[in-house]
């Protein structure tokens, strides 16, 4: 359940909305989440997400989920059906139905035909490389192109030929006439429409011409009465052409949209480019968009992740408009703190070793139950058999003991949790050396009780060889070894290709051994396995008669002692 607690921060969006408000400026907070339909939603996306719906949703406003698809060539169906998934995993709903930059494509014409009758926008002939020539440096100014001073019928007769399909891809261009001089580059008689023959998704093969982002954007929000439309500070050199656009159009809406820009998120140890995301795809480096590694919020559910931990998560990252660098376990602690709270517990052992309790009685040994949630009576409890074979980890039994080892050794005495204490009595080892059983005795006198005349310190975690379910487990750890992965020179001082530090060790898979419990559950259902950390059942390939789990996050930050 969301509360608007979740939402509480302060930060200087929430300061212009509020004063907004108090002042009569605005009457209502509507703003929109604008992805556009070429890839996956990732970690960032996320923080978006929850800022634009999150705002609507402690202000009692709106929010529109609308994609900006002006880019036929690199967009398609299956990522508009994926962010839809992704915002409603989430938690949120937008309002009325998805909006689409592309419904708007007339009203986008017919707006260009007004600005080229008004006089402030021409056909241009200049080729990419030519206009880049033209257009100047962040030092020079540019310089007007032959073609600006066309009349306006000329440019109404080459314009409508270029939506009637007259002219090849890329041959022509319809710019904004405002000044080539200007210290802002994106004011230097910016491009706002070229002609593209790209199949589109949603309209199809209507048009051959398409509109640039800028002024598309700013468009849309008036047509929906955006208040507050909500940017990555990239964004923020163009702001000045979104008011422009604004201010030069005849209103479509009583509503004046305004622009603000915070820092984008920059989680370390991952990339956030959806040109690089579609690389890792692409090459084979992952198994889809949405593998357990990737950032994108599709992964990051597979992975087990939830969408109260990544609401969690943005609210901590923060709003702001200084450098929001955010380490990985800030992310991963807030998933653990939520799946701590949340996830049922059970007894999994991943790397199994044999344990023969040599005075088990069918009649004298007995099982106890367990509840699923030390700290929620609601989640019950389950029955926890003992068998005369069970396993234990490898790792907790030792012959050369490390100081201060409390578990199992030749000699020494732990208890199994919710069960008796046992004594190892002997270590079988096979002719290599390596042990491969241990020969335990039970105390029969210590289910539910402290052993008389002295103490055990330790416990451990185990199954029962008889009444456990094999399970395959899935173990990620991060994708790439350095911080920056994309952000690496080499002595040259160029970049080095991110792909040069993706970590080898980041996916494994394990067969293990778990309670029954284990063998008769759904996909995407989230356990606490103890003493080792939280898993998910794989929502895509997981089945109660072949269990497969994705190692979520481990039960403490273990990559930074690593």
């Amino acid at each position: 359940m969301m509360n608007k607690d979740q939402f509480a921060d302060n930060h200087f969006i929430r300061t212009i909305i509020e004063d907004d408000l108090q002042s009569g400026k605005q009457q209502t907070v509507h703003t929109r989440f604008p992805p556009e339909p070429n890839g996956y939603l990732h970690i960032g996306h996320a923080k978006s997400i929850c800022l634009n719906f999150g705002l609507a949703y402690v202000y009692d406003g709106l929010c529109n989920l609308r994609f900006d698809d002006t880019n036929p060539e690199k967009e398609n169906q299956e990522y508009v059906d994926s962010i839809k998934e992704d915002v409603h995993w989430l938690g949120f709903e937008w309002a009325g139905k998805p909006h689409y930059a592309s419904d708007y494509f007339d009203q986008l014409f017919d707006y260009a035909v007004g600005l080229i009758k008004d006089g402030k926008a021409y056909v241009d002939d200049l080729t990419a490389e030519e206009m880049r020539e033209y257009r100047g440096t962040l030092t020079e100014p540019g310089k007007n192109s032959p073609y600006r001073d066309r009349s306006v019928e000329e440019n109404l007769d080459l314009f409508y030929k270029m939506r009637d399909g007259a002219f090849p891809d890329g041959s022509k261009t319809l710019r904004l006439k405002i000044d080539m001089t200007s210290g802002n580059v994106n004011m230097r008689d910016p491009v706002i429409y070229r002609i593209r023959r790209a199949h589109h998704h949603n309209t199809g093969d209507k048009w051959c011409i398409y509109p640039m982002y800028d002024y598309t954007h700013a468009i849309s929000d008036a047509i929906e009465g955006i208040t507050h439309s909500l940017c990555t500070l990239e964004f923020e050199a163009h702001r000045p052409l979104y008011d422009w656009v604004l201010d030069n159009i005849p209103a479509p809406h009583p509503t004046r949209p305004r622009q603000y820009e915070f820092s984008r998120l920059e989680l370390l140890y991952s990339i956030t480019s959806k040109r690089k995301l579609n690389q890792l795809v692409s090459d084979g480096h992952v198994s889809g968009w949405d593998d357990p590694r990737m950032p994108t919020i599709s992964g990051m559910r597979r992975r087990g992740y939830t969408p109260e931990g990544l609401r969690l998560f943005a609210k901590r990252a923060g709003i702001s408009k200084s450098e929001n660098v955010v380490d990985m376990s800030v992310l991963e602690g807030a998933i653990r703190e939520e799946l701590e709270n949340s996830a049922p517990r059970l007894m999994a052992v991943l790397n199994p070793i044999k344990v023969t309790l040599t005075n088990f009685s069918d009649g004298l040994t007995q099982s106890r139950s367990a509840p699923f949630h030390p700290h929620h009576e609601e989640m019950g409890e389950r029955e926890v058999p003992i068998a005369k074979t069970i396993y234990i980890e490898a790792d907790d039994f030792s012959e050369n003991l490390p100081a201060g080892w409390q578990r199992l050794t030749v000699g020494g005495e732990v208890r199994l949790r919710y069960s008796y204490v046992i004594k190892c009595d002997e270590a079988v080892k096979d002719g290599n050396g390596n042990i491969v059983e241990l020969k335990c005795s039970i105390d029969h006198d210590t289910l539910g009780k402290k052993p008389e005349g002295r103490k055990v310190k330790g416990v451990i975690h185990w199954v029962s060889a008889e009444h456990a379910a094999e399970i395959k487990v899935r173990l990620y750890e991060r994708l790439f070894t350095v911080e920056r992965p994309d952000a690496v020179r080499g002595e040259d001082g160029a970049y080095l290709p991110f792909t040069d530090f993706l970590n080898p060790e980041s996916a494994k898979e394990i067969t293990a051994y778990a309670e029954a419990t284990a063998g008769n559950l759904p996909a995407e259902s989230r356990w606490q396995f103890e003493r080792l950390g939280y898993f998910v059942t794989d929502r895509r390939d997981h089945r109660p008669d072949a269990p497969v789990f994705n190692r979520t996050v481990g039960l403490k930050d273990t990559w930074q002692a690593k």
